[in-house]
Order: C-alpha cells, then sequence, then structure tokens
C-alpha cells in the first residue's frame, strides 16, 4: 500500500478522534479560546518533528506557503463560528461546510493538473454524499424540502450564516490545496512546524485583542489541549500524505469522507451514541469511497 493512503486514514483517525474530545468541551469555550487551546496542544507534538528538521533545510517559498495555509485554517474555523452566531442551524452550516473537498478537488484538477482515472471518479461521487449523510444533521434527509428552503435566499430573512458557511467552505478547501504547495517545496515536518508557528502567532493576537478567555478550569484546559494534539497530529500526517506524492483530490477527499467514521465509531463505544440508518449508509459510501480514490493504475512496462 502507498504511504500516501496511510498517512490520510491516519489523518482522518486523528481528526475523528479530535471530533470525539471536541465535543467535551465545545459548549464551555469560543472558537477563539478553543483555537489558543489548540495552539498549545500543537506545540506539545512538536517533539515528534525535531530530530527530522535538521535532515532538510527549508526554503522561503515552502515556509510562506505552510505560514498561509494555517492562517486560512483559522478564517474557516471563524467562519464558522461565525455562522452560527448569525443564526445558522447547524442542521443546515455543518454539512455545507463539510463539502470543503470539492474545492480542493476543483483547484487540483484545474490548477495543479492532477489526473484522475475513472474509478476515482466513482470514489468522489461516493465520498462526497458519505461526507453529507455523516456530517452529524439529518434534516438534509429527514426534510429535504426545510433544508433547501432555509437555503433558499428568496426570503428577506437574514442570511449572513449562508455567507459565512460558504467563507469557511472556501477557505478550508483552499487550505488543503495550499497544504500540498506547501509539501512542494520543503518536508512534511517543516511544513508542519511553519503551520505551527502560524497558529501560534495567530492565538497571540486573539489573546492581545481580548478575544480570549483565560480563566479556564483544569479539565477545559487539559482536554482543550489533548484536542489540539491530535488536531495538530491530523495536520501533520495530512502533510506527510502530500509529501509522499499523494494528490490534493484524493488525499483531502479520503480524509475528509473517512473522520467523521471514526468520529462516530469513537462515540458509539465512548460516548453510548446510537448510529442511524443514514450514518451506516454513510460509513458504508465512505468506506467504499476511500478504497477507490487509493486506486492507481499500474505503470505500463514497456516490452524490452
Amino acid at each position: 500500500m502507498k504511504h500516501w493512503i496511510l498517512y490520510s486514514v491516519a489523518a482522518a483517525f486523528f481528526w475523528g478522534t479530535w471530533g470525539v474530545v471536541a465535543k467535551l468541551i465545545s459548549d464551555q469555550v469560543s472558537p477563539f479560546t478553543n483555537h489558543l487551546l489548540f495552539s498549545i496542544g500543537m506545540l506539545l507534538t512538536l517533539p515528534l518533528v525535531l530530530k527530522k528538521l535538521s535532515a532538510t533545510t527549508p526554503n522561503r517559498k515552502g515556509i510562506l506557503w505552510g505560514l498561509v495555509a494555517g492562517i486560512l485554517a483559522v478564517i474557516g474555523n471563524i467562519a464558522v463560528y461565525q455562522a452560527f452566531t448569525a443564526g445558522g442551524l447547524a442542521a443546515i452550516v455543518i454539512p455545507v461546510t463539510n463539502l470543503y473537498p470539492l474545492v480542493t478537488i476543483a483547484i487540483a484538477l484545474l490548477v495543479f493538473k492532477e489526473k484522475l482515472n475513472w474509478i476515482n471518479g466513482i470514489g468522489i461521487l461516493m465520498a462526497i454524499p458519505a461526507v453529507l449523510m455523516l456530517s452529524g444533521e439529518s434534516l438534509l434527509f429527514d426534510n429535504p424540502g426545510a433544508f433547501f428552503n432555509s437555503i433558499g435566499l428568496n426570503s428577506g430573512n437574514d442570511r449572513r450564516w449562508l455567507l459565512y458557511s460558504l467563507v469557511a467552505l472556501f477557505f478550508w478547501g483552499v487550505f488543503s490545496a495550499a497544504q500540498k504547495e506547501t509539501t512542494n517545496s520543503i518536508s512534511a515536518e517543516w511544513s508542519y512546524v511553519s503551520f505551527i508557528v502560524s497558529s501560534v502567532v495567530i492565538a497571540f493576537v486573539f489573546v492581545i485583542l481580548g478575544l480570549v478567555n483565560l480563566q479556564l478550569s483544569v479539565n477545559t484546559l487539559g482536554l482543550g489541549s489533548l484536542a489540539g494534539m491530535l488536531n495538530g497530529l491530523g495536520v501533520l500526517a495530512s502533510f506527510a500524505a502530500y509529501s509522499a506524492e499523494g494528490k490534493a483530490s484524493k488525499v483531502t477527499t479520503i480524509a475528509g469522507a473517512l473522520q467523521p467514521v471514526f468520529t462516530i465509531i469513537l462515540a458509539i463505544i465512548l460516548l453510548n451514541e446510537s448510529l442511524s440508518f443514514i450514518e451506516s449508509l454513510g460509513i458504508m459510501l465512505a468506506i467504499i469511497g476511500a478504497l477507490t480514490l487509493s486506486y492507481e493504475k499500474p505503470p505500463v512496462t514497456q516490452p524490452l
């Protein structure tokens, strides 16, 4: 099995586990405080990459792209929070923003000129519906009319939440593409360090602006830091997948589809949550989609 496939699955696992831990404190901290905790957690993962940093020399282009990737990710996270603040329903905001792999796929095909075979195309067609089914919100399937009516722009209601949701979708998609561009210039380890630097700088800005609540309980600090470590390991694994010649269109879609699979399975085991029919179907589609996306035609050997 190609290394990029293993790293993509590892990214999905770490992000999926992060999803379970993040649930435990999601109603206790703002996204700005959350980002500070994430940055602390990611700093704790630095010993994993420090030894390999000396093996390669970074260049300015790669470091710059790593910093940009961090900024893009944070903008997407804040946009989601603003969507909820502006009145967006989780049942609509989450499925919409979870479609960010479509943006990455478009960039990969149009800008990076990546090539996919027809089997990979089937994988994408199966993985995208799986992302919707595994979003944790079933309004789209329970009452499609209400879902699309809520998105409709004909009424005079405030639709800023939809704009924020689309901003998050766009920036998360570009973030994944920026990760691939980063690893084209520097190693996965240097890519991760530059990402962390960007994240820490933004966290300091949030603190200076008074957006962060520093009065945290030991439990919140511990769980938030753990979530940050898991999120960081997911970012590191995704950088490793891109560095191992994984295509952006494949890595992003596989990780995006399998992430909620791990979250749901762990939530069932650890939080005693139940599994719905829609989620069961989504898990099946996500796994099949990931398998078909991982398929690569064997190289054609020339006769001697």
